[in-house]
């Protein structure tokens, strides 16, 4: 009876981790489709955005992808309000920032950012948040400073 009751204790512990592993990787699927909108003057474009919240995610933020799908990016949130400067240390594809307000207003827009450059872009003023999109895509679309961002995250 001793050896079930070990084989069964080793076969629930098991269970256990592999459902708080699955569980994990379902709470970042969920992450990375965040729905996001740009309002614009000529419309609303929808975005799947991947979210960087903490300091060791917006570290990494987009670096070392090789591709960034049309309508994806990634969305960083700051813990307060305040000057923001990024560099595409380590980016392999051209982004363009756009920066972002507490109340969702984009303050500013860095189009076509080179890949790997060092040089420091700042937001201009202080924001809570970075949009990161493809490199050309805010020009495309005429997302300008004065038009906003919507998502979850961003009170309204």
């Amino acid at each position: 009876m001793q050896v079930l009751g070990r084989g069964v204790a080793h076969w629930w512990m098991a269970s256990l981790i592999l459902l708080v592993a699955f569980g994990g990787a379902f709470a970042q699927n969920k992450v990375e489709g965040s729905p996001l909108q740009i309002i614009t003057d000529s419309g609303c474009y929808e975005f799947d955005v991947e979210l960087a919240l903490t300091p060791a995610e917006r570290q990494v933020g987009l670096m070392n992808r090789q591709h960034l799908d049309d309508r994806a990016g990634m969305l960083f949130r700051f813990d307060q309000v305040r000057m923001v400067t990024m560099w595409m240390r380590n980016t392999l594809i051209p982004l363009d920032m756009i920066f972002v307000r507490s109340d969702g207003v984009i303050a500013h827009i860095h189009q076509n950012a080179r890949p790997l450059d060092e040089s420091i872009i700042s937001s201009r003023e202080p924001v809570a948040y970075v949009l990161e999109i493809n490199g050309g895509k805010a020009a495309e679309l005429g997302v300008k400073p004065g038009h906003r961002i919507a998502h979850p995250l961003i009170p309204q």
